[in-house]
């Protein structure tokens, strides 16, 4: 994967047209989301011989003029093709339309980036989320988390939820490969991945632990569920250095997790869990790292999600290059066992134990 940052990738042109896609992004952005929102690509993709602008106007109700400034823009953004005066989908506008993943990330975007990303450059000077005051006056946006609009709330947990869930079942056969029947859940949030493991395994019991707010939602979010009366609450900060992790668990769980702190926070939450560790305990870190994924677009994705921790969610962390992770956990005392790659949407996890003195 680093061997493909080495050297310049495009010609000339191409870059000189990629430096006024970027420049332009925003604008192009929004047209596609609205090209999105008003069914257009839906209706082109239906009508495999295209339409013309008129039939457009009527299907959208919309005037000439707005569906026209929409279709240049989007014709020249090669989201869609003209052929004999009928507007086409192309193949970039199928994949803004039908890929789950293109979506999930264009929803996150709009409704929670957007309009924080405007004060990206306080965040990178001043090494705090400035962009969440656009939604409120929180520390982090995890504090504030219950509190944003419902909207954005909709858009950042099906950000979160996505590509976990599609790492659930192969995460799960590899927890219960190993001989769990406690399992720590750190950063537990609404209790989805507790629930999974319940339902897998019908002698674990799951302890969420997590900050007291989250906790409440948990508990409204799983109550009812099948196998909640093994789901238990540990609410607590993990960042005050004076919690201790809960102690005697056959596993911990950390999904997504880690890449939510700053480097010497990440490495004072590990050394805390280490001390909670006996020897046959192993620590489950599940995460994306940019430089194990199997294709660079997954790579390209999960930098930019760093941008999002800068801007919106706590100023000081970043999704993981696997080196650094790798030190992190060395640092706090605990060995790499076994590495899992490739599951799902591009996770690893990382399996850790004690190291031995």
């Amino acid at each position: 994967m680093n061997n493909s940052y080495n050297k310049d990738r495009f010609t000339s042109l191409q870059a000189q047209r990629l430096a006024q896609e970027i420049a332009n992004g925003p604008i192009v952005f929004q047209v596609s989301r609205l090209m999105l929102k008003y069914n257009i690509f839906a209706m082109l993709n239906e009508q495999k011989d295209g339409l013309t602008i008129e039939e457009i106007v009527k299907q959208t109700n919309l005037s000439k003029y707005a569906v026209q400034v929409l279709l240049e823009s989007s014709l020249t953004a090669g989201t869609i093709l003209l052929k004999d005066k009928k507007y086409c989908i192309s193949k970039v506008g199928w994949f803004l339309l039908n890929d789950n993943s293109i979506r999930v990330n264009l929803d996150f975007n709009h409704d929670v980036n957007y309009l924080g990303m405007f004060h990206l450059d306080e965040s990178i000077e001043q090494g705090s989320p400035k962009g969440l005051k656009v939604f409120g006056n929180w520390p982090t946006i995890y504090e504030g988390l219950v509190q944003l609009p419902k909207q954005v709330q909709k858009s950042w947990f099906a950000f979160d939820h996505f590509y976990s869930d599609q790492s659930f079942q192969k995460a799960l056969e590899i927890v219960f490969s190993y001989s769990i029947k406690t399992l720590l859940d750190v950063g537990g949030n609404t209790g989805k991945w507790a629930q999974q493991c319940v339902q897998y395994n019908q002698n674990v019991n799951v302890t969420i632990m997590d900050l007291p707010q989250q906790i409440k939602l948990m508990q409204e979010t799983i109550k009812g569920a099948q196998g909640a009366d093994r789901i238990n609450a540990y609410p607590a900060n993990v960042l005050d250095q004076s919690v201790h992790f809960p102690q005697g668990f056959d596993g911990i769980w950390m999904s997504q997790f880690l890449d939510c702190f700053s480097e010497e926070q990440v490495i004072d939450i590990l050394t805390r869990a280490a001390q909670s560790m006996q020897d046959n305990t192993r620590l489950f870190i599940m995460e994306t790292c940019w430089d194990r994924q199997e294709y660079e677009t997954a790579a390209y994705c999960i930098a930019q999600t760093s941008v999002y921790f800068t801007a919106m969610a706590n100023g000081n962390s970043k999704m993981f290059h696997s080196n650094d992770l790798s030190q992190y956990i060395q640092k706090a005392n605990l060995t790499i066992e076994k590495i899992y790659d490739n599951l799902g949407w591009g996770h690893s996890i990382f399996v850790c134990k004690k190291q031995t003195i």
